[in-house]
């Protein structure tokens, strides 16, 4: 047999334990040498492009990511966790990263802060380059991503916590809670309330799919229910406070049937609640408003708004917890958790 076949042959199917993809994986899946592999990663032009696009299609086939930390010392452990949110601009996830932090830094870690701002490539390429320092585990927003990062985590054999939301799959442990079911809870409060023409005001919901979830669940609830109907207002901004003040008079322009809005997140409702305030439209005389979140501000606005409280923080602990038990090497009661939520109805319903 040609010798030079042997590289050629697909690897025996790992048994037990799941391992890292290495560079000698690579080179094999290529059938080229490690060096070869090397040199098309590390300096690229000195390999030539066709067998740089075939090296580098087996990079993402199979999930490689290069070891930051190859030079160092093999009894060198890094005690940095990588943590990837869609924004750090939005209150939400501020409070979740805290409950991480104080988890994780009780056990004498540090957090590596990433933010994706809801693009699925830019949370490919974060994956790519923290796992690349050789992180103990993973803690990242969401159950939807690209294959390649998907794949990449997978191949990563480290443990990796998706959280915000809760679903039945999972990269490898889930906390979070059902936004689905969020949606389809409020639907049922504005309906027991007797509104028949309800909307969803939302921005950006292909990036932010989990509002679109809300939505989902709503109108579903409400399809089901029967007698009532449904509309969706979206805004190419946001989100935020203004954007609320400016949909408040677009919809019921729009659409003057509309009795009853579901905002996406507490800060767009605030904003609808302040703008009906300066322009004398009676909440919830005229059109009912509630958000999603449980923010402190909706308590504290007039009238007090409706919304649905979630465990940002707790979320943030479960989480951090769940890993530092895989990383210790103790495997956790349950893989996957659902933390709920609450129904807070106030006088804006």
């Amino acid at each position: 047999m040609d010798p030079s076949s042997a590289s050629l042959r697909p690897r025996e199917p790992r048994r037990g334990r799941r391992t890292a993809v290495t560079l000698s994986d690579v080179a094999a899946a290529a059938g080229v040498s490690p060096i070869t592999v090397s040199r098309a990663l590390n300096t690229p032009e000195t390999v030539s492009e066709v067998l740089r696009g075939r090296i580098n299609a087996t990079v993402e086939a199979l999930g490689y990511v290069p070891n930051r930390m190859a030079g160092a010392l093999a009894s060198a452990k890094t005690r940095v966790i990588p943590v990837i949110v869609p924004s750090l601009s939005n209150v939400v996830f501020v409070e979740v990263i805290e409950g991480i932090q104080e988890t994780i830094e009780a056990a004498g870690y540090q957090m590596l802060l990433g933010s994706t701002d809801y693009d699925l490539d830019r949370e490919a390429a974060l994956a790519s380059t923290l796992l690349g320092w050789a992180p103990p585990g993973v803690l990242l927003a969401g159950l939807r991503h690209l294959p390649r990062t998907a794949t990449l985590l997978k191949n990563a054999d480290v443990p990796v916590v998706e959280f915000m939301e809760y679903g039945a799959r999972c990269i490898d442990m889930n906390v979070g809670l059902s936004h689905v079911r969020a949606g389809a809870v409020m639907a049922a409060h504005l309906l027991e309330r007797g509104y028949r023409r309800i909307g969803f005001v939302g921005t950006r919901m292909r990036d932010d799919y989990r509002a679109r979830q809300r939505y989902e669940g709503m109108r579903r609830h409400i399809a089901e229910v029967g007698g009532a109907s449904d509309i969706l207002f979206e805004y190419p901004w946001g989100p935020g406070q203004e954007v609320g003040w400016h949909a408040l008079a677009d919809v019921l322009a729009a659409d003057p049937q509309v009795d009853a809005l579901f905002f996406a997140n507490d800060e767009m409702a605030v904003g609808a609640v302040l703008r009906a305030q300066r322009d004398g439209i009676a909440v919830p005389g005229r059109v009912a408003v509630a958000g999603f979140n449980g923010l402190p501000m909706s308590a504290l606005v007039t009238p007090a708004l409706t919304t649905i409280t979630s465990p940002r923080k707790e979320i943030g602990k479960q989480a951090a917890t769940m890993l530092l038990s895989r990383i210790n090497g103790t495997p956790p009661v349950q893989r996957r958790i659902d933390v709920g939520f609450v129904l807070e109805a106030r006088s804006s319903t």
